[in-house]
């Protein structure tokens, strides 16, 4: 991201009053939004998979789109709350629906629930039940009206925090009183691939062979440069309609990869929003036939690797001398390098090689504008004296409440030794 602007009210999570004035993504947006269709009504997306197929006027699945369509809000107050979870493996996301006598606004309006975890790996079979906290709400963009899409966190019967509710953990961090006074901001950049689906192999890649080399593709646009745009563009704007705080979206340097932003987001609000925008992408790319990866080197050689650059600001930071609070995080950042590599993401090493616009994931460095750094500042930074620095080291496939927690526990919370502070200001050269 370029800069962080002010965050937008989105945090205070609660729906707007007008949800019904708009309109769902429904299946009969696509034909305008991600599909194009052919002289004998196959509906096929310029990338050539296909998605849908309409048999006739009056035929079964134009049936079936109607009843998608169907408009139920004058008929009854009741609503579909779609309760989202993060499964076993802790990057799965897993759903399911339930009625509402009436429509809500905020998640303390909302019942738990409780669901299987022996079938998500999240329990054994003997004691199985884990409970469903409602934590925040969003539009559903595909059911439309007053339905909604909740964003749920994860515990035992006796209202213990499972192992893999990370939620938890973070909502602490940020509930502290030192972290609530510098008001965190953050701007993350969520990278992804887009697989074609019987062979695993990006979008738009000849089955078993290789494009052209790198360059082309960033930002790129063309047929033979840029493949999935259908999907990125529907994405973003059910992002939009669902209320998630995003800030933009691009081709990505490999083809077949692309990017999405969302921020500047306050606090514990940054992990709500991707993991609620990553849920309305798998969705999407869902109902287009195509795969998610969340891999952070989906293929291996000359090819960037996918990662989740996170833009972090506390309130000093942007406040007159913040340049030099910014130097003290990152003082603070190389000090527990490992335990930050040791939490953002599976499989990161593998992208953390020093090359493709990466630093090694042995070692800390920070920069002005290099890419190539595990910190990077702006120039207007520098320039300024204030502002934010980014996280380069992150992988697609982090968890946004660890990475947005840790990094507000490693420069608000924890104070290294003075010794230790020494030496690691004569190392990186910094001055604070």
């Amino acid at each position: 991201m370029a800069h962080i602007l002010a965050p937008s009210a989105q945090w205070q999570m609660r729906i707007a009053k007008n949800s019904t004035d708009a309109s769902p993504l429904t299946s009969k947006m696509w034909s305008s939004l991600v599909l194009k269709q052919n002289k004998k009504g196959a509906v096929k997306t310029s990338a050539k998979f296909r998605v849908l197929a309409v048999q006739s006027e009056n035929g079964t699945i134009n049936r079936m789109e109607q009843m998608l369509n169907l408009d139920v809000s004058p008929i009854t107050d009741k609503i579909i709350a779609e309760y989202i979870w993060i499964g076993g493996s802790g990057i799965d996301l897993r759903s399911k629906s339930r009625t509402i006598s009436k429509p809500v606004e905020h998640p303390s309006e909302l019942p738990k629930w409780n669901y299987d975890g022996s079938s998500t790996g999240q329990a054994p079979g003997e004691d199985s039940e884990v409970i469903l906290y409602p934590q925040a709400i969003f539009k559903d963009p595909f059911r439309g009206g007053n339905n909604i899409l909740v964003i749920c966190d994860t515990y035992t019967p006796q209202g213990e925090p499972i192992p893999t509710n990370k939620r938890y953990r973070a909502a602490q961090i940020f509930s502290d009183p030192k972290v609530v006074a510098e008001v965190p901001w953050y701007g993350i950049e969520q990278e992804y691939t887009l697989l074609q689906t019987n062979v695993k192999w990006p979008l738009g890649w000849p089955t078993g062979g290789y494009p052209g080399p790198q360059g082309p593709y960033y930002c790129g646009v063309g047929a033979d440069k840029s493949f999935g745009r259908d999907i990125s563009d529907a994405h973003y704007k059910a992002c939009l309609y669902a209320g998630i705080n995003i800030s933009g979206t691009n081709g990505e340097v490999m083809p077949g990869q692309w990017e999405f932003q969302v921020g500047p987001s306050v606090g514990i609000e940054a992990g709500d929003h991707i993991w609620c925008a990553r849920y309305l992408l798998e969705r999407i790319t869902e109902q287009a036939g195509v795969v998610l990866s969340l891999d952070p080197k989906p293929i291996e050689g000359d090819w960037n690797g996918a990662g989740c650059h996170t833009n972090y600001s506390t309130k000093s930071m942007r406040e007159e001398g913040g340049f030099e609070v910014i130097k003290k995080a990152i003082l603070n950042l190389s000090l527990r390098h490992r335990d930050h590599i040791s939490a953002y993401g599976e499989g990161n090493e593998r992208r953390l090689t020093g090359k493709h616009e990466t630093a090694s994931i042995d070692t800390f460095s920070w920069g002005v504008a290099n890419r190539g750094c595990s910190i990077r500042v702006g120039r207007d930074t520098e320039k300024n004296g204030k502002g934010y620095l980014e996280d380069r080291r992150p992988a697609s496939n982090m968890d946004p409440y660890v990475v947005t927690s840790l990094l507000a526990e490693t420069t608000l919370l924890w104070e290294p030794t003075l010794e230790a502070e020494a030496l690691a200001a004569q190392k990186l050269a910094l001055k604070v």
